[in-house]
């Protein structure tokens, strides 16, 4: 992509009283950021701009300005991404108002990756820390990128679990990048960016102002196949994050707590609702596609001992339980009347099976009667 075509999307973020949603209409209809400056005021207020917007697109609002950023940027050692670019995050293009620019701090490339992404209250309790931080480090360790905002309390708990597991994490701030918010977090988002990345759509120089929090939440679920509610009060601006989750179609995850605890307050009413409790990684992975489970889970063959040397767990199961946990997948859910169809059994010796493998932790039952291999 052309400087003019990085310093036209630059520009639209400038145009007041355009918005994002604006924006991007305004490109689809004209078919480019260059081709939205380059519009006659006719041409603009044909596509339903008000005057005044329209008269500050011809007049080339914004373009003085963004011209200037990427110099800027590069001297900060940092990376500015636009819709238009082949590099911006594919999922995060799937929302309805996909930020126009980001600027990026770290490896742009994680931004593409399978990730989570994980939020709670900037004043948690032991559990809350200890659970979001353990939760982030198994989930890192099955190569998810955790995505968080870098805040004080849950963020920067899941934050650490990644790093400690030596994965990938990406922080978005509702500052701009040389803005750091809280400034205690400076080591951290530098530790962040040496391996993944810290972002944000705020231009440089933009502080922590109180309106952009709730803003940036959507880039959080964006970025995510899911959202991971750790401990979040009545009105946190984690539970933001959730509604969004929903609106762009992607799974909802919430950590049980405390019912006498505020901080328990948000997670446990999200349950009500209808998120997936989790108190484990497999929780999370479960509920992707086969495809992306296949990519977070090993191969079945790989879990299989060599041939010759059964595992203990194998040599203490009856002939019906093994016939019954063989037909079982760690990657992939089988409904019963699947399973009762792959083995020579009656459906009640099957069940009975199902049963007893459950009761001794080597297979989950998930909702509607379906199994699934535990790692």
């Amino acid at each position: 992509m052309s400087d003019e075509d990085i310093a036209c999307w630059l520009g639209l973020t400038r145009v007041e009283g355009l918005g994002v949603r604006g924006a991007h209409k305004l490109v689809e209809r004209l078919g480019s950021a260059r081709s939205v400056y380059g519009a006659t005021l006719a041409q603009l207020e044909g596509c339903g701009l008000g005057a005044g917007v329209a008269r500050a697109l011809v007049g080339q609002e914004g373009l003085e300005w963004a011209a200037t950023q990427p110099e800027t940027a590069a001297k900060h050692g940092y990376r500015i991404l636009v819709y238009g670019d082949e590099s911006y995050p594919p999922r995060l293009k799937q929302i309805a108002d996909p930020p126009l620019v980001l600027y990026v701090q770290g490896d742009a490339s994680v931004l593409t990756g399978l990730a989570v992404a994980m939020v709670g209250t900037r004043r948690p309790s032991a559990y809350g820390s200890s659970v979001g931080h353990r939760l982030a480090r198994e989930l890192a360790e099955r190569q998810l990128v955790i995505v968080s905002g870098l805040a004080r309390g849950i963020d920067s708990a899941c934050h650490r679990g990644a790093l400690e597991a030596k994965g990938k994490t990406v922080a978005v701030l509702g500052s701009g990048l040389d803005v750091m918010y809280p400034r205690e977090h400076k080591k951290l988002a530098d530790q962040i960016a040496a391996s993944g990345a810290v972002i944000s759509e705020f231009p440089l120089g933009t502080s922590p102002s109180p309106e952009n929090f709730p803003i940036r939440n959507r880039i959080i679920s964006g970025l995510a196949l899911g959202t991971v509610i750790v401990e979040a009060a009545e009105y946190s601006g984690s539970l933001i994050t959730a509604r969004l989750a929903l609106e762009q179609n992607r799974e909802v995850f919430a950590v049980p707590g405390n019912i006498t605890s505020a901080q328990s307050f948000g997670p446990n009413q999200l349950i009500k609702q209808g998120a997936k409790l989790v108190d484990q990684w497999l929780d999370v992975v479960e509920e992707f596609s086969p495809e992306v489970r296949t990519q977070l889970l090993p191969a079945a063959d790989k879990l299989e001992p060599a041939a010759g040397t059964p595992s203990l767990f194998e040599q203490s199961l009856s002939a019906e339980q093994k016939a019954v946990f063989d037909t079982l997948r760690p990657d992939q859910a089988l409904f019963v009347d699947s399973i009762c169809g792959s083995v020579e059994l009656p459906q009640p010796r099957v069940l009975a099976a199902l049963l007893e493998l459950e009761m001794n932790g080597l297979i989950r039952q998930l909702p509607g009667m379906n199994f699934i291999r535990k790692l």
